[in-house]
């Protein structure tokens, strides 16, 4: 995971000052690029703890098309509560209520939840239910790497135009594109990420969607190959500058081992129980704060 470091000091060295939506303010470069080999281990960080639990309770959040954190606060995943939080405290229905207090409600009470919990049409609903059309992009992908392996359009969109004033969060990971090698025994996958927030948010996405890359390719009957990187809008935000370069200090340990369970077939069929990391040495724990 070195490339991930070198990214960082990249940035530094060359980003430019720039100001931001969340008023942070970050050091910025346009167009970056990493590749992490699937083959000689899974690319979950070791530089900083990190924990693979609500990595995967996420996506399967997203494979199920479910856009509400209730799923997520049920299982004391955090990642997105600060966004219907932020839109709860414009409402009527506002009465001073710490961050706290409103999970508390999400995880209490189904009908503040299904009022307050919903982001919109984000990623689940664009990958299950792409503009809400009936257009299910994960199950025509399932079929197409099975039956058309060699296509050149194994793709997913998390962008939608039509809905994207809707979702609480736009997507910052937009565009996976799949392919399969010649032999027929290999799955890569690409990422564009329009948005990378690289100390917070990129380690977090590598390993999700390769994560996703290997369960599909359990589905498929191929083995995986390769995550590929790519994002536009690649930055550090400027109160994560420190912890930054204390990371950048630290030396990339061995890569753990992923293990999912030999017997699901379906990418539908996967629940938390069925992925596991093995043979995970970390440094210690580094905190930044979430820019909304």
């Amino acid at each position: 995971m070195q490339q991930y470091l070198d990214q960082l000091q990249y940035i530094l060295d060359h980003g430019e000052v720039r100001k931001d939506r969340t008023g942070t303010g970050t050091i910025s470069v346009f167009g970056m690029q990493t590749r992490y080999d699937l083959r000689d281990g899974f690319p979950l960080m070791t530089t900083k703890k990190m924990f693979i639990r609500p990595i995967a309770e996420e996506l399967l959040w997203f494979i199920k098309g479910d856009t509400n954190i209730k799923y997520l606060v049920d299982r004391n995943v955090r990642i997105w509560n600060e966004w219907p939080y932020e839109a709860f405290k414009k409402s009527d229905d506002y009465n001073g209520e710490t961050l706290e207090e409103f999970v508390a409600k999400i995880k209490e009470d189904d009908d503040f939840a299904k009022k307050h919990g919903n982001l919109g049409p984000v990623y689940g609903a664009q990958w299950r239910n792409f503009n809400y059309q009936g257009v299910d992009q994960l199950a025509k992908l399932i079929d197409g790497l099975k039956n058309n392996p060699f296509s050149r359009r194994h793709i997913i969109s998390a962008w939608n135009p039509i809905q994207v004033d809707e979702m609480a969060l736009p997507p910052c990971h937009t565009l996976m594109q799949f392919y399969v090698s010649s032999d027929k025994k290999y799955l890569s996958c690409q990422l564009y990420q329009r948005s990378a927030d690289m100390f917070l948010g990129v380690p977090f996405n590598i390993a999700s969607y390769a994560l996703l890359t290997c369960m599909i390719a359990q589905v498929c009957g191929y083995e995986p190959k390769e995550f590929v990187h790519t994002t536009g809008d690649t930055h550090i935000y400027l109160d994560h500058v420190d912890v930054v370069k204390t990371q950048i200090q630290r030396t990339p340990k061995k890569k753990p081992r992923l293990v999912l369970n030999p017997e699901v077939k379906s990418i539908f069929d996967f629940k938390i129980e069925d992925i596991k990391i093995e043979d995970y040495v970390s440094d210690g724990k580094l905190v930044g704060k979430v820019s909304v």
